[in-house]
């Protein structure tokens, strides 16, 4: 693999030109800048609100920021409360290339476009001199997501995950899994993964809180689709989840925007802290894989047994079909094929290999169904977070 070298010693395993709108009022602008050139990797992601937030503006440090991203163009309207300066000092600092375009200052839609292209134009230019060099698997940051899960999930491509997962730990490599909200009734056993019993014991209080924050909303984490899928339970879903994260001691418990300090396996905690006021933690899956990759994530692990065409923007998305129906129906949308299994045609350790060498792959240049067809899904709402303990990242 060759990364592309940032400031800070990190590599990417892309190089993109972010368009970034800081709210909603911009959005449009924004994608008329980026459409036209995301064949030639620029991206489009923002921040929808007008008010600010704690949460989101640590989000949009991290992803502008991020390994794979080499430039950013930011969209403001004028304003909104977002520290647009804060932002672009933040990317400035990072050594990449910014420019913030004011629409109420620059001559409104129409020039801002031709600007904001003019600026993209000439950064991709300039990307092509970005500096590359070899890249070892332990400098990866893998993440995984379940979307769309059926009761195939937990039987075939979540666990084949967490094959892959454990081996590329065994080559030191950092991955994440989450979400809390999805993993109730599992905790006690991710507790006696855990590095330290003080670990163990945050696990259980995540994932406690996550089932209050449910209680309170009426519902869990648990669609029709689920439950037509042939899941009955939040429990039985649960299980399935807890596939992913394979057979490897817990390192750490982070929460969106911090980014692991070593390799190892880590848990997401995307359950907002404090009294539920934001509604439902992840109202998409997307709004999960963006605080993945506002942890480092170079790329993602999607499993789905119903079907999933969604990719993300900034990091590649792997889509791993847990069901041989769902394959033969969406087979243009995913990269792998892990209900093979159910058929019989393969084993579990087969396709976590396989999983293991499309990472490989995909952080050496290949691209994944969903980057060929184009999909570059964001989403980002407001959220409020507490800052981490020493005892979730113990050592």
């Amino acid at each position: 693999m060759q990364g592309y070298v940032r400031a800070d010693g990190r590599k990417g395993i892309r190089n993109i030109v972010a368009v970034a709108y800081l709210v909603e009022c911009a959005h449009h602008t924004a994608a008329e800048i980026a459409m036209p050139l995301r064949d030639r990797g620029v991206h489009l992601i923002g921040f929808p609100g007008c008010f600010p937030n704690a949460y989101a503006a640590r989000l949009m440090r991290q992803l502008c920021t991020h390994p794979n991203v080499g430039g950013v163009l930011l969209i403001s309207l004028g304003c909104e409360s977002f520290d647009r300066h804060a932002l672009a000092a933040a990317i400035r600092e990072s050594g990449r290339p910014v420019h913030t375009a004011v629409i109420q200052e620059s001559g409104g839609t129409t020039a801002t476009i031709a600007a904001g292209r003019a600026w993209v134009e000439q950064t991709l230019v300039q990307l092509q001199s970005t500096p590359r060099a070899e890249m070892a698997v332990e400098e990866l940051v893998v993440g995984t997501i379940c979307g769309g899960s059926d009761a195939t999930s937990g039987l075939t491509a979540n666990p084949a995950v967490g094959r892959a997962f454990d081996m590329l730990i065994k080559q030191g490599a950092t991955t994440i899994f989450e979400e809390t909200g999805e993993l109730i009734g599992c905790e006690q056993f991710m507790a006696r993964r855990a590095k330290t019993a003080e670990l163990g014991r945050e696990i259980i209080a995540s994932v406690e809180k996550a089932a209050r924050y449910y209680q309170t909303l009426g519902h869990s984490s648990f669609a029709p689709g689920n439950a037509d899928g042939g899941l009955t339970t939040i429990e039985e879903k649960s299980l399935g989840a807890y596939c992913k994260s394979g057979n490897s001691p817990i390192a750490g418990l982070i929460k969106p925007g911090d980014v692991p300090p070593r390799g190892g396996l880590y848990l997401l905690d995307v359950v907002p802290d404090g009294e539920v006021r934001f509604g439902f933690p992840n109202i998409v899956d997307n709004a999960e894989i963006v605080e993945l990759i506002a942890c480092g994530a170079h790329l993602n692990l999607f499993t789905t047994g119903r079907g999933s065409v969604v990719g993300s923007a900034i990091s590649p998305v792997i889509k791993i079909c847990a069901n041989p129906e769902t394959y033969a129906k969406l087979s243009d949308d995913m990269d792998i094929d892990a209900g093979r299994i159910l058929a019989g045609n393969a084993s579990l350790d087969e396709v976590g290999r396989e999983i293991h060498d499309r990472v490989l792959d995909v952080a050496g240049g290949q691209k994944t169904a969903s980057e060929r067809l184009g999909h570059q899904e964001f989403i980002l709402t407001y959220k409020s977070f507490d800052p981490i303990g020493p005892s979730c990242l113990p050592g």
